[in-house]
């Protein structure tokens, strides 16, 4: 038998739920307290602040969109990097996931406007794509430096291109785009594993 589900988790459930319909853009603990059915005392209770509050629903709110949450999963195929680096972008820009993309977007505009609110979430949006993607180029043979910049330069194509997919909605061109970035970089990732083959001892 699955547990109860925490009072917690309850409020959480219910806040992802409004941030996804109603963005974070005027978003106050009372109006949401009222919203939601409880008020901003026990929304400060069991979140500490706004901020954590926001952190957490966008956390949340990514795992209702399955297609978004396992779209890294593809790099970990046998296939040409290519080939999987279109996959990935593929699970990336699934129209069902545009809701997610724009409350992303908000509180990505909101933390580097507002330094200092949302420090946490600005940590893993740097990091966490980049030393995934990172650590699977090494993988393959990739050396440094030249795994982690390649790295870096993808997931900011593919924070471009979402950004681009939901400014134009012209998925076809943006796709094709993706398609021509991603056969240069694993040319590049290539021509950086021939180098290490090249200078290892003969015999």
């Amino acid at each position: 038998m699955a547990a109860p589900e925490s009072e917690r988790d309850r409020l959480l459930g219910l806040i992802a739920d409004y941030v996804l319909e109603h963005g974070i853009a005027e978003l106050t603990l009372r109006r949401l307290g009222a919203a939601i059915g409880t008020n901003n005392r026990m929304l400060l209770y069991y979140f500490a602040s706004k901020e954590q509050l926001i952190a957490q629903a966008l956390m949340a709110a990514s795992l209702r969109f399955p297609t978004f949450a396992a779209a890294l999963s593809a790099l970990d195929g046998t296939g040409p990097l290519r080939e999987r680096l279109d996959a990935v972008w593929t699970g990336i820009a699934a129209r069902e996931n545009h809701p997610f993309h724009r409350l992303f977007f908000e509180v990505y505009g909101v933390a580097l406007h507002q330094p200092g609110r949302f420090d946490d979430f600005l940590a893993r949006v740097g990091h966490d794509w980049t030393n995934l993607v990172a650590g699977r180029l090494r993988a393959e043979g990739v050396p440094d430096p030249e795994a982690g910049t390649i790295a870096r330069e993808i997931v900011a194509l593919w924070r471009g291109l979402q950004f681009d997919l939901l400014s134009t909605g012209d998925g076809a061109e943006v796709a094709e785009a993706h398609s021509a970035s991603a056969a240069a970089f694993a040319e590049r990732c290539e021509r950086a594993r021939g180098r290490v083959a090249a200078a290892q001892p003969a015999g």
